[in-house]
């Protein structure tokens, strides 16, 4: 059998050489593999944190500086008769020498590498090394060669195949790695390996009546030889085992296997996740194992529609976008993976879109995925700029996308290839053409070899050539009423309401920014005092005018801030708002819509943006707003309608109760509607004038329930409002392994906000913006720190709009 022995030990960096910037003597300084260069000279205490104040500014040089890391290791001889070394993620450019001689080169971030060295070993001692090119500099070298080509940032990342927002976007930090970022080591091996499995998982087109479809699994195998003798395959899964024999000298082979009605996999919310065990031998030489799952993907383009179809079964997505959710991605670990997941179904999300800025993502991601139901979107990664199609760019782009397709095909979870992001609607729309002047832009990769490098290797999913298009190079790509759609006028210079002016197919992305929690921005800014313009808030601030638009975003909905608590408060309060809005617009055009993803999860570093999660994994006040709006059953108002969504697999009847009140509770005007919602519908109940028309705008509320969902419309934006000074009780009590906080309202409170972490950055509270109407109860529960009782239930720790200042 194969064996593998990780080289992860004993590795020094070295800083070679640079392009004249000032920068410390580093030689010889230990190195963590996998890892970079940044996170090992964080860990020497050669550099100041760079997530830290404006650290990152200092950092360029690393970026612009030749890296060598070099280990030395022990070999007995005793191996079998090949002997391969296994890169399986090099952060970039570089030459890898083995005692001396040098085995190669790479330039992809995005794939693996594979060098036979059994010639080459040594008994005792051998030395490895790997010398790091500047990525600065091999990407503007390529610039030079080739010609300029526009993008969204002024940085060179199109001409690397390297993560691209190592190069600063307008969430995110410009810090260039290099490095080992994934495993390396020797692969031992005699006769025959297995180089590659690619399960094709399929439903069968006739079923067994009630019992379900057949699952049937094409199981593409190619294998490398050492010997030309004939060599036996054997693939078993669920009980059923299959066999196949490559003759002399053949590579491949297709083992086929037929599963007698299969539990079926289904996104969360539609059905369970069931996975099965799928090994793969080839003789007694090796053996791979992985898990499946039986389902059918495919995208409903009928009428311009984008629909997914799982089982047969269209899936409205509700879904996030997801960046690498560190800078430096090697210090992710599958339990810090695992805490993003449940966030993301925790807020109701199906699905994640991984960008074209960032990469393909780890095992851990896709098996995740798997066990949880929740659907991937991948995007190949390119993003925001115009890319040369020129070697060594298409050789390397060929490579990194059949390694990628051949390794995901076993996830059920993938659901769709994506070709990039933006990239054909800056080509139409952004100006490119004139200053591309005829050079190649990326639109051959999209159009012609991707989609033949799926459609050969995985085409049991759907391919999309990029996010926002219309379905054909002909149409304006960012049309709402076909195929894909991104909406960025709003948070750009558009109010939140304009999202009522859009009837999309299918949203990809749009998104609306806030600042991060208390505790995340106070542990990564140390300004004194802290302030909304402070240095280290503005520095972590990357959008361009962000904090302008931020506050412009405020507009009539909330009152203009008055010191930092307000400004932290009413801004996040005002995304959560914004993207609550936005969702349930969407939500209320199924089945003419069947998809919002909201831009974005997560963080990759502690800064203003749009995210959920923030950069130190604690959830924004969004996060808790999007857990409503991706609820199940939700009503919406939209207009003069009420929209009674339902997104279940039963029926949603009832009697569905509107009525006018006093903001003191008073009830006007009370109207019944008896409704009977199919499943994963959505239904508009028009509301008569009655309700629609109130009497006193600044005093009234329409509030909506059915079956113990509500619905509250306010008559005018807070301001306005003749909210009184909120009259609370509180009390803060033991409760298991926190605190339970009751809060009951004597007045109408708006949007009621417990913020834990001010006082303790290790608290978390289990809900936020809850609004209750005089008389009404809200329990929050509070884990983690150590906290004053007293100061839990006081300003700027407990917040609504309409409190009563001290």
């Amino acid at each position: 059998m194969s064996s593998y022995r990780p080289l992860h030990d004993g590795w020094t960096v070295t800083a070679v050489s640079s392009t004249g910037h000032l920068r410390p003597v580093v030689a010889g300084l230990p190195a963590s593999v996998p890892g970079c260069v940044h996170t090992d000279l964080l860990a020497a205490g050669l550099i100041e944190d760079p997530y830290l104040d404006d650290n990152e500014t200092r950092l360029t040089w690393i970026g612009r500086t030749a890296w060598a890391y070099e280990t030395v290791f022990e070999w007995d001889g005793t191996a079998g008769e090949r002997a391969d070394l296994v890169c399986e993620g090099l952060d970039t450019a570089a030459a890898i020498v083995l005692n001396g001689v040098e085995l190669g080169t790479t330039a992809n971030m995005h794939r693996s590498y594979r060098f036979p060295v059994r010639h080459l070993l040594r008994d005792g001692e051998n030395t490895l090394k790997v010398q790091f090119a500047p990525p600065y500099g091999y990407a503007e070298g390529r610039r030079a060669a080739l010609g300029d080509r526009p993008g969204a940032y002024a940085e060179p990342y199109q001409f690397i195949r390297k993560m691209a927002c190592n190069f600063g976007w307008d969430w995110g930090p410009t810090l260039v790695t290099a490095g080992i970022w994934r495993p390396i080591g020797v692969e031992t091996w005699s006769v025959a390996r297995l180089a590659e499995v690619r399960p094709l998982v399929t439903l069968a087109e006739t079923g067994r009546g009630q019992e379900g479809p057949d699952g049937e699994v094409e199981v593409h195998v190619t294998v490398d030889r050492a010997s030309e003798e004939p060599l036996e395959l054997t693939a078993s899964v669920a009980g059923v085992t299959a066999t196949a024999v490559l003759p002399a000298g053949a590579r491949r082979a297709v083992v086929a296997l037929t599963v007698p009605a299969p539990a079926l996999w289904w996104p969360r919310e539609y059905g369970g996740q069931p996975l099965y065990d799928l090994t793969v031998r080839l003789g007694d030489h090796d053996e791979w194992t992985g898990r499946i799952g039986f389902r059918s993907v495919r995208l409903d383009r009928a009428g311009d529609a984008f629909t997914l179809v799982v089982n047969g079964r269209p899936v409205f997505v509700k879904g996030f976008n997801w960046i690498p959710d560190d800078t430096f991605p090697s210090r992710l670990t599958r339990e810090r993976l695992a805490e993003r997941f449940a966030q993301a179904t925790g807020a109701g999300a199906n699905l994640l879109r991984v960008w074209g800025g960032g990469l393909y993502e780890s095992e851990d991601f896709y098996d995740l995925a798997d066990e949880t139901g929740l659907l991937v979107w991948q995007d190949f990664p390119f993003a925001c700029a115009a890319y040369p199609e020129e070697e060594p760019f298409r050789g390397e782009v060929e490579a990194e996308a059949r390694e990628n397709v051949a390794r995901l095909a076993c996830h059920p979870s993938l659901a769709l290839w994506c070709g990039n992001n933006e990239n054909i609607e800056g080509h139409a729309d952004w100006g490119w053409r004139d200053s591309l002047a005829g050079r190649t832009w990326g639109g051959g990769y999209y159009f012609d070899l991707l989609p033949r490098i799926v459609a050969e290797l995985d085409p049991t999913r759907p391919y999309w050539p990029g996010t926002p298009y219309s379905g054909s190079p002909e149409l304006r790509p960012n049309d709402p009423t076909k195929g894909t759609t991104h909406i960025w006028s709003v948070w750009n210079t558009h109010d939140y309401t304009h999202y009522a002016a859009y009837t999309p197919r299918f949203v990809a992305e749009f998104g609306f920014q806030g600042p991060p929690t208390y505790a995340t921005l106070r542990a990564s800014v140390t300004d004194e005092p802290l302030t909304p313009e402070s240095p280290g808030v503005a520095h972590h601030q990357k959008a361009i005018d962000g904090d302008l638009k931020l506050l412009r975003g405020l507009g009539d909905h909330l009152p203009a801030p008055d010191g930092f608590a307000d400004w932290h408060y009413y801004t996040q309060l005002n995304q959560a708002r914004a993207m609550t809005f936005g969702v349930e617009r969407f939500r209320s055009l199924m089945p003419y819509c069947m998809g919002t993803i909201v831009w974005q999860l997560n963080d990759c570093w502690p800064v203003t943006s749009w995210a959920a999660v923030d950069g130190g994994g604690r959830r924004k006040p969004l996060w808790y707003a999007m857990r409503r709006a991706f609820a199940d059953r939700l009503l919406t108002f939209q207009g003069d309608d009420l929209v009674v969504v339902n997104d279940t697999d039963e029926p949603w009847a009832g009697e569905l109760a509107v009525e006018r009140r006093t903001l003191a509770g008073e009830p006007l005007v009370k109207e019944g509607f008896a409704v009977d919602v199919p499943s994963r519908s959505a239904v508009p109940v028009e509301l008569p004038p009655v309700l629609l028309r109130p009497g006193d705008p600044a005093g009234e509320v329409l509030v909506a329930t059915l079956g113990g969902v509500r619905a509250l419309r306010f008559g005018a934006e807070d301001p306005a409002m003749a909210y009184p000074p909120a009259e609370l009780d509180t009390t803060v009590e033991e409760d298991g392994d926190g605190l339970r906080v009751t809060v009951t309202a004597r007045t109408v409170v708006r949007d009621l906000a417990l913020f834990p972490d001010r006082l303790d950055p290790r608290a978390t509270v289990d809900d936020q913006l809850v609004t209750l109407l005089p008389g009404e109860t809200a329990v929050f529960h509070v884990t983690g720190g150590d906290l004053d009782r007293e100061a839990l239930v006081r300003r700027p720790v407990l917040r609504c709009v309409n409190e009563a200042r001290p």
